[in-house]
């Protein structure tokens, strides 16, 4: 870990601790670059805050992983030397493996529809389970459905993606889906991905457009496939010790904050996949359709894999999803 990281946190934890009057300075980093949903969502969780708290709370966003990355930050968190994340799914899965079931493959058909099964008893059981790692799950904020890109081929079957590196986050799911297709699942951190590109460490990756797009990822990319593969949110957490030493009515704020920005971050997320396809395709990326229906039965085998781990979180979600897209 960067000792850099973990002395500013540390810092900013005794100041916390230390200052019961005076206004309270919390830092929130993230990986994202400026323009993704998740750091424009991250500065309004931000301003909010301030506001909702009259100025007693005030949240330093370190986008581009300023105050650590997605894996630092749970580790600093669960130590209560950092306050908040908004982290991914790959990484929080590291921490509380059940969050990886919402990525299960081909589960959800639109971000509407995820969002129902987060916000009913799937997301009430997700932030039980991060409570007892020491974390507060204040929100699944949205990280899009997931595309490929790669600079060998068009993919439009299973078979086009045999033995191509592919990058994916450090989340046991993503690497059984890329398996169960043939690929050869590459884990690595986000921030290291647009330079293991260009050099041609790996072949490709997989991300929503507004990732792709805001992290230039398109630059040095030849194709993206609409594959819709897998869903992943963007969980806003909070170090359980630093929440405790909110009084109710700053936990109050700070909840009602979340909400507020995660919905912000929602429709931005929403309308971003929506207009970015024709940016990425003027830019000179070949941007082609697929028929899922070869790609769902070659990864059903995912399924049976994380029942026998999670069988009761799995048909929870399963079902609920289902019944919310019926």
């Amino acid at each position: 870990m960067k000792k850099t990281v973990l002395a500013t946190a540390i810092a900013g934890a005794v100041l916390f601790a230390g200052s019961a009057t005076a206004q309270q300075t919390l830092q929130l980093t993230h990986n994202a670059a400026e323009g993704n949903p998740k750091w424009e969502a991250s500065e309004l969780f931000a301003e909010l805050v301030e506001e909702k708290t009259a100025g007693e709370l005030r949240v330093d966003v370190g986008g581009n992983a300023q105050y650590g990355d997605d894996m630092e930050a749970l580790t600093l968190m669960r130590m209560g030397t950092l306050a908040f994340s908004t982290n991914s799914q790959g990484a929080t899965s590291s921490v509380v493996p059940q969050f990886s079931v919402l990525g299960l493959p081909f589960l959800f058909d639109s971000l509407p529809a995820a969002w129902e099964v987060m916000d009913g008893e799937v997301g009430e059981e997700l932030k039980r389970l991060a409570e007892e790692q020491n974390l507060v799950l204040l929100g699944l904020w949205d990280n899009g459905i997931r595309h490929v890109s790669n600079n060998v081929r068009p993919i439009e079957t299973p078979a086009d993606l045999q033995g191509l590196k592919i990058r994916t986050p450090p989340d046991e799911m993503t690497v059984d889906i890329f398996e169960a297709l043939g690929a050869n699942p590459t884990p690595m951190n986000f921030s290291e991905l647009y330079i293991a590109l260009e050099q041609g460490v790996v072949d490709g990756q997989e991300n929503p457009l507004m990732n792709t797009y805001s992290s230039r990822l398109h630059e040095v990319q030849d194709y993206i496939s609409l594959t819709g593969h897998k869903y992943e949110s963007t969980p806003l957490l909070m170090s359980k010790m630093m929440w405790d030493m909110l009084s109710a009515e700053q936990q109050q704020a700070v909840q009602e904050a979340a909400n507020e920005a995660g919905e912000f971050n929602r429709q931005a997320s929403l309308e971003a996949d929506e207009r970015l396809r024709g940016l990425i395709e003027d830019a000179g990326v070949s941007i082609n359709e697929v028929d899922k229906a070869p790609f769902v039965e070659a990864t059903s085998s995912v399924y049976d894999l994380w029942r026998e781990e999670y069988p009761e979180l799995v048909d929870m979600v399963v079902n609920a999803a289902q019944n919310g897209q019926q």
